[in-house]
């Protein structure tokens, strides 16, 4: 159905490799996930596999991928021209008639699909409904998907889930999410960067992520006994070779010149002493190497951040929220005081962005309190024509560019990344940035929305640990259930009647 021969990918900018000599076959059954940290290159690798020329300008390559049937991407970002049409404009062509037993799969209403409401004002996951129910309409024969599930509500997430498990077309994902990952995936391929981002590692194991994971903490373990055993053993035969070079050399030096015998018997020794050393350093030279393994990092937040348990951090009321004419919920009242963690979910357009955004111009000017905001367009917060050196040290001055620098090479951005646009940055990267601002104001208070959407599995376990451990307030948006288990007290479902507490 699929298959990668020898794949090269490297940037073009500073020749880093992404992947090397990659070959890979996707087969009928197979649910592959890829994964790595942000910025290893997953999402490129997938636009290379779907279209050459959606890399174009950017990478390199070489090799052959082969595809066989039809493929249907489903990309991280709609296209501008996309975004510019109306929902009917969208679906134009389609027969959405026929198909409407996977339209209301997704929650998406006859009315909705007739409306001309521009897709630009829909929320993150209408949007990525509505382009997974074109590509699945077109029945493909591969599926390659790119974070399907950002922005979904947990319904749905949970049906992406099902139809992934039961597709009959093979599907190659990229997702941040662990829990789609450990319930849908049975082929592993892990892209990793090395050596400050020198050196590149693809691995492709058929197995579940819980099984992969173990698999790959016993073989490193494994790897890191013997190499220990390995040097340790060399230490003590040096030791010893040690000791007869040492007696050797003392005896050559005492030697009688009256003994020339006992002296060329001495040099033959002392040859064969210094052969045996050459012969341990040529067996030195096969020792494994200890396991290089890729550390997720995020730079955590100071611990002297403490709010009192009786302060309070927010009393909002608010009879209607609306959206302009339209009425998105009623009677809301949210209060939070010290360090509580809340969460927020509900479904797709409910309006839980626009009630967070209206929290922030609650929070934003508070003299007492240190509030930061992380938008789930993270665009209202970044200018992408920006270095990230010039978003975080916004003064300019020496000492906050060194500050700066310092903490975005704490959490492994190259020369390059750090100076480059933001733009050219991967979603996790991007979201690093907002985070480290955040760490950068020793803020107080954070308003979230979907905190974990973009940072890889292996990050989210020390992102969900990072935001469990903060010692302020946290008013966040998320469907990550193990975010929300993790890292919130309590947890509120936004319907049109207001909050409604979640029993834990």
């Amino acid at each position: 159905m699929l298959e990668l021969k020898d794949v090269s990918v490297w940037l073009s900018q500073n020749n880093r490799p992404l992947a090397e000599h990659f070959s890979f076959a996707l087969n009928r059954g197979d649910k592959a996930a890829i994964i790595g940290e942000e910025g290893n290159g997953k999402s490129t690798l997938l636009k290379l596999i779907y279209d050459e020329s959606l890399v174009d300008g950017y990478v390199d390559h070489s090799g052959q991928i082969i595809k066989k049937g039809r493929a249907a991407y489903l990309p991280q970002m709609m296209e501008e021209q996309d975004l510019a049409k109306t929902v009917a404009g969208y679906f134009e062509g389609q027969d959405t008639a026929g198909r409407a037993g996977l339209l209301a799969s997704l929650g998406l209403a006859a009315d909705f699909l007739r409306s001309h409401r521009r897709v630009s004002t829909l929320s993150g996951g209408e949007k990525v409904k509505i382009q997974l129910a074109r590509i699945l309409m077109e029945e493909p024969d591969v599926l390659l998907l790119d974070e399907p599930t950002n922005d979904l509500d947990i319904e749905t997430l949970e049906w992406m889930e099902n139809y992934i498990r039961r597709s009959r077309a093979p599907v190659l994902f990229v997702s941040h999410d662990e829990t789609l990952i450990e319930n849908t995936a049975n082929v592993i391929i892990h892209m990793e960067q090395l050596v400050r981002k020198t050196r590149c590692r693809i691995s492709v194991t058929h197995a579940g992520y819980r099984e992969y994971l173990a698999a790959r903490r016993q073989s490193f373990d494994k790897q890191e006994q013997v190499a220990r055993k390995q040097r340790a053993d060399y230490g003590r035969q040096m030791e010893r070779w040690r000791q007869v070079y040492d007696r050797v050399d003392h005896e050559q030096r005492v030697i009688s010149r009256q003994d020339p015998g006992g002296g060329r018997l001495l040099k033959k020794k002392m040859k064969a002493v210094l052969s045996q050393e050459k012969r341990f350093e040529r067996q030195a030279e096969s020792f494994l190497d200890f396991p290089e393994e890729e550390a997720a990092i995020l730079t955590r937040f100071s611990e002297d951040i403490r709010l009192p348990k009786g302060k309070t951090v927010l009393d909002f009321s608010l009879p209607e929220l609306r959206i302009g004419e339209r009425v998105l919920a009623r009677n809301l009242r949210l209060f939070v005081s010290g360090g509580e963690h809340v969460g927020i979910v509900g479904r797709n357009g409910a309006g839980k962005s626009t009630l967070l955004a209206a929290l922030w111009e609650e929070l934003r000017n508070r003299r007492d309190i240190t509030a930061c905001y992380m938008p789930q367009d993270y665009s209202q917060k970044l200018n992408y024509d920006q270095t990230p050196v010039e978003y975080l040290a916004a003064n300019y001055t020496k000492e906050d560019i060194t500050r700066a620098r310092t903490y975005m090479g704490s959490m492994k951005f190259t020369h390059e990344e750090m100076t480059g646009k933001i733009g050219r940055l991967s979603g996790g990267q991007r979201a690093k940035l907002l985070f480290l601002d955040m760490v950068l104001r020793n803020a107080g208070v954070l308003l979230l929305d979907e905190p974990t959407r973009n940072f890889s599995p292996l990050s989210s376990p020390v992102v969900r640990q990072t935001l469990r451990d903060f010692g302020g307030a946290i008013i966040s948006i998320s469907h990550d259930r193990k975010y929300l288990q993790e890292a919130c007290d309590h947890v509120y479902r936004f319907t049109e009647a207001g909050l409604e507490l979640q029993p834990e």
